[in-house]
């Protein structure tokens, strides 16, 4: 059975104004060698920090490591008077965050310029093992295609400056003024891939492949295609269902796609950063236009074979009918500050790191 691995990332923000605070070094202290199952890491910047888990072959044990390192970063997290919020983007910016310490930052920083003062995003990103790096083109093909439904579905960055941004992912319009951002092309092999990859290297837009910022991409350190499209997540059970949908995508080899220009790509992604799953974006399997709910349904009839062989399809199923019934995470945040302003929604936000959850 494919494993598969999941990298969340995380706003430390204060309790109070839910502003990003510079915490991220602070917390690995506190945390120091408690044993855990994966690890807890800083990221680009000083509010962030990432949780990572072991490889897993199950929903259940996703879901264990999941909890477990988000319990521990919520705990230490109330302890510093802070919230560390699994949302894309934060609900308001004093736009002069302060980078982690790392040579690799300082280049990125230096490549990005004044794009930093504004790149406070979480992504949830999706490691899904393939050995055969051939293979892992053909499923990075594949996941391409699906992008815009996967984005949609994880939606969870509304806000901006403190106002409804109008977009269910801020953080994807945030993403695209990054070079080498959202679909990539379709790759005709791997030498295809590495030549593509090297081109971009050599205009300098990246100082290393492990910069690209490509919403699908092959890993430079694992054998594995890594989907970077979702948000990061407003609970463990989200997370775990984009991390099994991307799983069954990556493993399904007899689906059939359109042949998908990039710039339809691109505009059903914009689509769906807009709305959500009320977005319109295009069917990958008819190349015609449809709602997110429909094309969401055509998936799961093209997958649920996969999804059976691996044991997922009645979690999948149950994941999906909950956020038909809840909303995707970004529904969620504008009902907590419409119902609960500022509070309701920090306490939205501290909900998915309690220790109760663990």
């Amino acid at each position: 059975m494919a494993r598969f691995g999941i990298e969340e990332e995380f706003l430390l923000l204060d309790e109070n104004s839910l502003l990003p605070v510079g915490l991220s070094g602070d917390v690995l202290e506190r945390i120091g060698d408690r044993p855990l199952t994966g690890r807890v890491t800083t990221e680009y910047l000083a509010s962030q920090l990432e949780c990572l888990t072991e490889p897993v072959s199950t929903a259940e044990a996703a879901r264990r490591q999941l909890r477990g390192l988000r319990s521990l970063l919520g705990e230490h997290a109330r302890a510093l008077h802070a919230v560390a919020a699994p949302t894309g983007s934060p609900f308001t910016t004093a736009r002069s965050p302060r980078l982690s310490p790392s040579p690799h930052y300082d280049d990125v920083a230096r490549r990005l310029a004044h794009l930093t003062r504004e790149h406070e995003v979480n992504g949830l990103h999706v490691h899904v093992e393939v050995l055969d790096e051939e293979e892992q083109v053909r499923a990075l093909n594949r996941l391409r295609g699906w992008l815009p439904l996967l984005l949609a579905l994880s939606a969870n960055s509304p806000f901006a400056h403190g106002l409804d941004a109008g977009f269910a992912s801020w953080r994807s319009m945030l993403i695209r003024r990054l070079p080498s951002s959202w679909c990539p092309p379709r790759f005709h092999d791997l030498d295809d891939y590495r030549a593509r990859v090297g081109q971009l290297l050599a205009l300098g837009t990246i100082g290393e492949a492990s910069s690209l910022s490509w919403a699908v991409r092959l890993s430079e350190r694992y054998p594995t295609v890594e989907a970077r499209i979702a948000d990061a997540q407003l609970t463990a059970d989200d997370a775990v269902l984009s991390a099994l949908l991307c799983r069954a995508i990556a493993l399904s080899t007899e689906q059939r796609l359109a042949e998908e220009r990039i710039d339809a790509l691109d505009a059903s992604v914009w689509t769906a950063a807009r709305a959500g799953m009320g977005a319109r974006i295009v069917d990958p399997l008819s190349g015609e236009v449809a709602d997110a709910w429909a094309v969401a349904e055509g998936l799961l009839a093209e997958i649920r074979p996969v999804l059976q062989q691996l044991g997922d399809e009645a979690a999948v199923d149950e994941a999906l009918g909950r956020l038909r019934a809840e909303g995707t995470g970004a529904e969620r945040q504008r009902t907590a500050y419409r119902d609960g302003g500022r509070e309701g929604l920090t306490e939205l936000l501290r909900a998915g790191t309690e220790t109760a959850s663990a």
